[in-house]
Protein backbone atom coordinates (compact mmCIF):
# COMPACT_ATOMS: atom_id res chain seq x y z
CA UNK A 1 0.00 0.00 0.00
CA UNK A 2 1.02 3.95 -0.78
CA UNK A 3 2.03 6.18 1.56
CA UNK A 4 -1.12 8.05 2.67
CA UNK A 5 -1.40 11.56 0.75
CA UNK A 6 -3.34 14.28 2.26
CA UNK A 7 -6.51 13.53 -0.04
CA UNK A 8 -6.45 10.09 1.58
CA UNK A 9 -7.51 11.58 4.97
CA UNK A 10 -9.62 14.14 3.06
CA UNK A 11 -12.25 10.88 2.42
CA UNK A 12 -11.83 9.57 5.31
CA UNK A 13 -12.54 12.04 7.17
CA UNK A 14 -15.47 12.30 4.78
CA UNK A 15 -16.32 8.17 5.33
CA UNK A 16 -17.17 9.38 9.12
CA UNK A 17 -19.25 12.30 8.47
CA UNK A 18 -21.05 10.54 6.08
CA UNK A 19 -21.67 7.52 8.48
CA UNK A 20 -22.15 9.72 11.35
CA UNK A 21 -24.66 11.87 9.63
CA UNK A 22 -26.72 8.35 9.42
CA UNK A 23 -27.89 8.42 12.92
CA UNK A 24 -29.73 11.96 12.63
CA UNK A 25 -30.74 10.63 9.74
CA UNK A 26 -32.29 7.42 11.34
CA UNK A 27 -33.77 9.49 13.69
CA UNK A 28 -35.76 12.02 11.22
CA UNK A 29 -36.56 9.42 8.97
CA UNK A 30 -38.49 7.29 12.04
CA UNK A 31 -40.50 10.56 12.46
CA UNK A 32 -42.75 8.85 9.60
CA UNK A 33 -41.15 5.49 8.80
CA UNK A 34 -41.43 2.41 10.35
CA UNK A 35 -38.29 0.53 11.23
CA UNK A 36 -38.80 -2.52 8.28
CA UNK A 37 -39.36 0.28 5.95
CA UNK A 38 -36.21 2.63 7.22
CA UNK A 39 -34.62 -0.91 6.45
CA UNK A 40 -36.13 -1.61 3.01
CA UNK A 41 -35.73 1.85 1.56
CA UNK A 42 -31.88 1.92 2.60
CA UNK A 43 -30.96 -1.52 1.11
CA UNK A 44 -33.19 -0.25 -2.04
CA UNK A 45 -31.54 2.93 -2.54
CA UNK A 46 -28.27 1.61 -1.44
CA UNK A 47 -28.19 -0.79 -3.93
CA UNK A 48 -28.30 1.67 -6.63
CA UNK A 49 -24.97 3.25 -7.14
CA UNK A 50 -23.52 -0.43 -6.15
CA UNK A 51 -25.05 -2.16 -8.88
CA UNK A 52 -24.50 0.97 -11.58
CA UNK A 53 -20.50 0.70 -10.50
CA UNK A 54 -20.76 -2.73 -11.20
CA UNK A 55 -22.15 -2.53 -14.34
CA UNK A 56 -19.90 0.40 -15.48
CA UNK A 57 -17.30 -1.98 -13.87
CA UNK A 58 -18.30 -5.37 -15.83
CA UNK A 59 -18.25 -7.09 -12.25
CA UNK A 60 -20.33 -9.71 -12.37
CA UNK A 61 -23.17 -9.97 -9.48
CA UNK A 62 -23.30 -13.84 -8.33
CA UNK A 63 -26.19 -13.32 -5.98
CA UNK A 64 -27.92 -16.00 -7.63
CA UNK A 65 -24.57 -18.09 -8.40
CA UNK A 66 -23.57 -21.98 -5.49
CA UNK A 67 -22.60 -19.16 -3.06
CA UNK A 68 -26.14 -17.81 -2.71
CA UNK A 69 -26.80 -18.85 0.46
CA UNK A 70 -23.37 -17.42 1.68
CA UNK A 71 -25.07 -13.94 0.51
CA UNK A 72 -28.13 -14.36 2.05
CA UNK A 73 -27.55 -14.97 5.17
CA UNK A 74 -25.31 -12.39 5.10
CA UNK A 75 -27.66 -9.90 3.69
CA UNK A 76 -29.96 -10.42 6.64
CA UNK A 77 -27.06 -10.39 9.38
CA UNK A 78 -25.17 -7.29 7.77
CA UNK A 79 -27.58 -5.78 6.57
CA UNK A 80 -31.37 -6.86 7.41
CA UNK A 81 -31.25 -7.04 11.16
CA UNK A 82 -28.34 -4.07 11.94
CA UNK A 83 -30.93 -1.96 9.85
CA UNK A 84 -33.74 -2.85 11.60
CA UNK A 85 -32.79 -3.18 15.11
CA UNK A 86 -30.50 0.21 14.59
CA UNK A 87 -33.84 2.24 13.16
CA UNK A 88 -36.29 0.95 15.85
CA UNK A 89 -33.79 1.66 18.55
CA UNK A 90 -33.44 5.48 17.62
CA UNK A 91 -36.87 6.12 17.63
CA UNK A 92 -36.85 6.02 21.54
CA UNK A 93 -32.85 7.20 22.45
CA UNK A 94 -31.42 9.99 21.31
CA UNK A 95 -29.03 9.30 18.32
CA UNK A 96 -26.02 10.80 19.52
CA UNK A 97 -26.19 7.65 21.90
CA UNK A 98 -27.06 5.19 19.16
CA UNK A 99 -23.17 6.76 17.35
CA UNK A 100 -21.59 6.11 20.50
CA UNK A 101 -23.04 2.29 21.21
CA UNK A 102 -21.85 2.06 17.39
CA UNK A 103 -18.48 2.79 17.68
CA UNK A 104 -18.18 -0.60 19.71
CA UNK A 105 -18.47 -2.75 16.64
CA UNK A 106 -14.36 -2.63 16.46
CA UNK A 107 -14.00 -3.75 19.73
CA UNK A 108 -16.59 -6.47 19.37
CA UNK A 109 -15.03 -7.83 16.23
CA UNK A 110 -11.65 -8.06 18.71
CA UNK A 111 -13.46 -10.29 20.91
CA UNK A 112 -15.55 -12.23 18.24
CA UNK A 113 -12.30 -12.66 16.11
CA UNK A 114 -10.42 -13.91 18.91
CA UNK A 115 -12.71 -17.35 18.79
CA UNK A 116 -13.17 -17.33 15.60
CA UNK A 117 -10.17 -16.55 13.21
CA UNK A 118 -6.17 -17.87 13.59
CA UNK A 119 -4.44 -14.45 13.27
CA UNK A 120 -6.87 -12.51 15.89
CA UNK A 121 -5.70 -13.74 19.25
CA UNK A 122 -6.04 -11.68 22.37
CA UNK A 123 -3.13 -9.75 23.68
CA UNK A 124 -2.29 -7.40 26.91
CA UNK A 125 -2.87 -4.90 24.53
CA UNK A 126 -5.85 -5.35 23.33
CA UNK A 127 -7.62 -7.22 26.36
CA UNK A 128 -6.84 -3.88 27.98
CA UNK A 129 -8.42 -2.12 25.35
CA UNK A 130 -11.81 -4.62 24.77
CA UNK A 131 -11.83 -3.52 28.95
CA UNK A 132 -11.76 0.21 28.48
CA UNK A 133 -14.01 0.63 25.88
CA UNK A 134 -16.65 -1.86 26.99
CA UNK A 135 -16.14 0.13 30.43
CA UNK A 136 -17.29 3.14 28.88
CA UNK A 137 -20.74 1.53 27.27
CA UNK A 138 -21.43 0.05 31.08
CA UNK A 139 -20.93 3.93 32.12
CA UNK A 140 -23.10 4.96 29.40
CA UNK A 141 -25.70 2.91 30.70
CA UNK A 142 -25.95 4.57 33.97
CA UNK A 143 -27.05 8.00 32.54
CA UNK A 144 -30.76 7.98 33.28
CA UNK A 145 -31.07 11.32 31.87
CA UNK A 146 -30.68 9.01 28.48
CA UNK A 147 -31.30 5.70 29.01
CA UNK A 148 -33.95 4.61 31.48
CA UNK A 149 -36.58 2.13 31.84
CA UNK A 150 -38.35 3.20 28.88
CA UNK A 151 -35.76 2.88 25.97
CA UNK A 152 -33.16 0.38 28.27
CA UNK A 153 -34.34 -2.40 25.78
CA UNK A 154 -33.89 -0.13 22.90
CA UNK A 155 -30.77 1.25 23.75
CA UNK A 156 -29.40 -2.64 23.99
CA UNK A 157 -30.99 -3.50 20.37
CA UNK A 158 -29.05 -0.85 19.13
CA UNK A 159 -25.88 -2.86 20.41
CA UNK A 160 -27.24 -5.57 19.31
CA UNK A 161 -27.37 -4.27 15.73
CA UNK A 162 -23.36 -2.96 16.00
CA UNK A 163 -22.60 -7.13 16.70
CA UNK A 164 -24.85 -7.95 13.78
CA UNK A 165 -22.44 -6.56 11.63
CA UNK A 166 -19.61 -8.50 13.49
CA UNK A 167 -20.84 -11.35 12.75
CA UNK A 168 -21.55 -10.70 9.22
CA UNK A 169 -17.75 -9.19 8.60
CA UNK A 170 -16.60 -12.79 9.98
CA UNK A 171 -18.76 -14.14 7.57
CA UNK A 172 -17.92 -12.28 4.54
CA UNK A 173 -14.37 -14.32 5.13
CA UNK A 174 -16.18 -17.16 3.62
CA UNK A 175 -16.35 -15.33 0.17
CA UNK A 176 -13.45 -13.19 0.95
CA UNK A 177 -11.85 -14.26 -2.49
CA UNK A 178 -14.40 -12.28 -4.41
CA UNK A 179 -14.36 -8.78 -5.10
CA UNK A 180 -15.66 -6.43 -2.48
CA UNK A 181 -18.39 -4.80 -5.41
CA UNK A 182 -19.67 -8.26 -6.29
CA UNK A 183 -20.52 -9.16 -2.45
CA UNK A 184 -21.46 -5.70 -1.65
CA UNK A 185 -23.78 -5.73 -4.50
CA UNK A 186 -25.17 -9.41 -4.06
CA UNK A 187 -25.74 -8.71 -0.25
CA UNK A 188 -27.77 -5.95 -1.42
CA UNK A 189 -30.09 -7.90 -3.44
CA UNK A 190 -30.97 -10.74 -0.93
CA UNK A 191 -31.73 -7.41 1.51
CA UNK A 192 -34.33 -6.46 -0.49
CA UNK A 193 -35.76 -10.14 -1.27
CA UNK A 194 -35.83 -10.74 2.33
CA UNK A 195 -37.78 -7.45 3.15
CA UNK A 196 -40.23 -7.12 0.38
CA UNK A 197 -42.42 -10.00 1.90
CA UNK A 198 -41.67 -8.39 5.52
CA UNK A 199 -42.34 -4.78 4.60
CA UNK A 200 -45.05 -5.82 2.89
CA UNK A 201 -47.14 -7.38 5.36
CA UNK A 202 -46.21 -5.80 8.91
CA UNK A 203 -45.78 -2.52 7.80
CA UNK A 204 -47.49 -1.69 4.63
CA UNK A 205 -45.83 1.82 3.47
CA UNK A 206 -48.10 2.41 0.41
CA UNK A 207 -50.60 3.59 3.82
CA UNK A 208 -48.47 6.39 4.90
CA UNK A 209 -48.17 10.01 4.62
CA UNK A 210 -44.62 10.55 5.49
CA UNK A 211 -43.32 14.13 5.65
CA UNK A 212 -40.64 15.36 3.15
CA UNK A 213 -37.91 15.47 5.61
CA UNK A 214 -38.29 12.39 6.49
CA UNK A 215 -38.37 10.97 2.98
CA UNK A 216 -35.24 13.11 2.04
CA UNK A 217 -33.40 11.75 5.43
CA UNK A 218 -34.50 8.12 4.27
CA UNK A 219 -33.25 8.30 0.94
CA UNK A 220 -30.23 9.63 1.93
CA UNK A 221 -29.52 6.97 4.60
CA UNK A 222 -29.86 4.99 1.15
CA UNK A 223 -27.76 6.79 -1.57
CA UNK A 224 -24.91 8.21 0.25
CA UNK A 225 -24.74 6.66 3.40
CA UNK A 226 -25.23 3.57 2.54
CA UNK A 227 -24.31 3.09 -1.48
CA UNK A 228 -22.12 6.00 -1.85
CA UNK A 229 -20.38 5.10 1.50
CA UNK A 230 -19.70 1.59 0.25
CA UNK A 231 -17.98 2.96 -2.48
CA UNK A 232 -16.00 5.69 -0.76
CA UNK A 233 -14.87 2.72 1.71
CA UNK A 234 -13.77 0.35 -1.50
CA UNK A 235 -11.81 3.65 -2.92
CA UNK A 236 -10.07 3.78 0.60
CA UNK A 237 -9.06 0.18 1.33
CA UNK A 238 -7.70 -0.30 -2.16
CA UNK A 239 -4.89 2.31 -1.74
CA UNK A 240 -4.44 2.19 1.35
CA UNK A 241 -5.65 -0.60 3.18
CA UNK A 242 -7.49 -2.31 6.51
CA UNK A 243 -5.73 -0.50 8.91
CA UNK A 244 -6.27 3.11 7.30
CA UNK A 245 -9.68 2.24 6.65
CA UNK A 246 -10.31 0.97 10.30
CA UNK A 247 -9.20 4.83 11.71
CA UNK A 248 -12.65 6.09 10.40
CA UNK A 249 -14.09 4.15 14.03
CA UNK A 250 -12.44 7.14 16.09
CA UNK A 251 -14.25 10.13 13.90
CA UNK A 252 -17.84 8.96 13.45
CA UNK A 253 -19.07 8.47 17.05
CA UNK A 254 -17.57 12.32 17.56
CA UNK A 255 -18.88 13.18 14.43
CA UNK A 256 -22.80 11.83 15.19
CA UNK A 257 -22.33 13.67 18.49
CA UNK A 258 -21.54 16.94 17.06
CA UNK A 259 -24.34 16.69 14.30
CA UNK A 260 -27.51 15.82 16.33
CA UNK A 261 -26.31 18.45 18.57
CA UNK A 262 -26.70 20.75 15.73
CA UNK A 263 -29.50 19.08 13.50
CA UNK A 264 -31.01 18.13 16.40
CA UNK A 265 -30.11 19.58 19.59
CA UNK A 266 -29.82 16.32 21.56
CA UNK A 267 -28.01 16.38 24.73
CA UNK A 268 -24.99 16.09 25.31
CA UNK A 269 -24.44 14.97 29.06
CA UNK A 270 -21.14 14.54 30.88
CA UNK A 271 -21.72 10.74 31.22
CA UNK A 272 -21.70 10.96 27.24
CA UNK A 273 -18.21 12.46 27.41
CA UNK A 274 -17.05 10.61 29.36
CA UNK A 275 -18.20 7.22 27.86
CA UNK A 276 -17.16 8.70 24.73
CA UNK A 277 -13.66 9.10 25.69
CA UNK A 278 -13.19 5.25 27.25
CA UNK A 279 -14.28 4.10 24.02
CA UNK A 280 -11.87 5.94 21.80
CA UNK A 281 -9.11 5.34 24.04
CA UNK A 282 -10.33 1.54 24.05
CA UNK A 283 -9.97 1.66 20.39
CA UNK A 284 -6.52 3.10 20.19
CA UNK A 285 -5.00 0.46 22.37
CA UNK A 286 -7.04 -2.34 20.15
CA UNK A 287 -5.97 -0.65 17.02
CA UNK A 288 -2.06 -0.26 17.94
CA UNK A 289 -1.60 -3.49 19.03
CA UNK A 290 -3.17 -4.23 14.99
CA UNK A 291 -0.77 -1.99 14.01
CA UNK A 292 2.07 -3.29 15.78
CA UNK A 293 1.16 -6.97 14.01
CA UNK A 294 1.85 -5.57 10.63
CA UNK A 295 4.86 -3.56 11.07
Amino acid sequence: MRQPKLIDYILLTFLALIWASAFFNIKIATYSYGPITIAFLRVFFGAIPVLLLCFYKKIKIEAFSKDWHWFAMIGFINLVAPFFLISYGVKSVQSNLAAILMSTTPLSSTVLGHFFTKNEKFNLIKTFGILIGFSGIVYLFSDSLLINDNNFISALLILLGSTCYVIGGVLTLKISKKKNENVTGSILIWAIIILIPLVSFIEKPWNLNPSMESTVSVIYLGVVSTGLAWLLRFRILKNNGLIFQSQVSYLIPIFGIILSYIFLKEMITSKILVSLTAVLIGLYFVKKADFKKFI
